[in-house]
C-alpha cells in the first residue's frame, strides 16, 4: 500500500533530501473550467500551498500539471493522469498530491493499479484534506473504507441519471443529441417539422423510384440540397 508520508525525512549534512511532488487535479464535468478561477484552480492552489508548508522535509513542487477536466473518476483512460503515471514510472515524481483521494480514482480496482506503480517506484501520494497513516492496519482500512464509499456514491449516482433518463424516455420527453431530419424539439418532445417532413417524404418517394443510393445524392445534390448543419455549444458546426 502507497503511504502518505513513507519517504525518509532524515537529515543530511546538507539538510533533507529532495522529494518531488506532484499535483494532479480533476473535476468530472466541464462545467464552470472556463472561469478564471475554476475548481482545477482551487484545488490545485490547497495543493500547492500544502507541499509548501512540508519544505522544510525537502519538499519541492514539480513544475508540470496534470490536470483532468472534464473526465469521470471511475477509469484510468485520463490524459493528466497517464502523463502523471508515466512520471512516476520514469522516476520523475516521488509523491502524488490531490486534494481528495477520490480526485486520484474513485475505483478500488484502479486504486489497486496505481498503488502498485508508486510501489515499484517507492513513491507514495498523499491527500491534503484527509489524514492516512497507511503503515498501519487501520490507516490502511479507513482509506480502502473511504474508497469503498467514493466508488458507492459514483455507482449510485450512474443509477440515478439511468432511472431519471428511462423515466423521461417513458414519458415520451427529448433527452438530446441531434435532432431526426424532419422533427423540431419543443417543450422537450419531438414534434414533426412539416417544412422539413416534406423533405424527408420526397426522399424516400425518390428513392423508392430510382432503386439506387448513389442515383439518389447525385440527383438531391442537382436540385439543391444540402445537409442541415448543426452546430453544438463551443464546438464546430457539423454537416453542410
Amino acid at each position: 500500500m502507497a503511504k502518505a508520508a513513507r519517504h525518509s525525512t532524515s537529515s543530511t549534512a546538507t539538510g533533507p533530501r529532495t522529494i518531488r511532488c506532484a499535483v494532479y487535479t480533476r473535476k468530472s464535468t466541464e462545467e464552470g473550467l472556463d472561469q478564471a478561477f475554476n475548481s482545477l484552480d482551487a484545488q490545485r492552489e490547497a495543493c500547492e500551498a500544502y507541499v509548501l508548508s512540508q519544505r522544510h522535509e525537502g519538499w519541492v513542487l514539480v513544475k508540470a500539471a496534470y490536470d483532468d477536466g472534464g473526465f469521470s473518476g471511475g477509469n484510468m483512460e485520463r490524459p493528466g493522469l497517464k502523463r502523471l503515471m508515466a512520471d512516476v514510472e520514469a522516476g520523475k515524481v516521488d509523491v502524488i498530491v490531490v486534494y481528495k483521494v477520490d480526485r486520484l480514482t474513485r475505483a478500488l480496482s484502479d486504486f489497486a493499479k496505481i498503488v502498485e506503480v508508486l510501489d515499484a517506484r517507492g513513491a507514495s501520494f498523499v491527500s491534503v484534506t484527509q489524514a492516512f497513516n497507511t503503515t498501519t492496519s487501520m490507516g490502511r482500512l479507513t482509506l480502502n473504507v473511504l474508497l469503498s464509499f467514493a466508488q458507492f456514491e459514483r455507482e449510485v449516482t450512474g443509477e440515478r441519471i439511468r432511472d431519471k433518463i428511462a423515466q423521461s424516455k417513458a414519458k415520451g420527453m427529448w433527452m438530446g443529441g441531434p435532432v431526426p431530419l424532419g422533427y423540431r424539439v419543443e417543450d422537450r418532445l419531438l414534434v414533426v417539422d412539416e417544412d422539413d417532413a416534406r423533405t424527408v417524404r420526397h426522399i424516400f418517394e425518390r428513392y423508392v423510384a430510382l432503386g439506387s443510393g448513389r442515383a439518389l445524392i447525385d440527383e438531391l445534390r442537382s436540385e439543391g440540397y444540402r445537409t442541415k448543419v448543426r452546430q453544438q455549444a463551443n464546438k464546430p458546426a457539423r454537416g453542410g
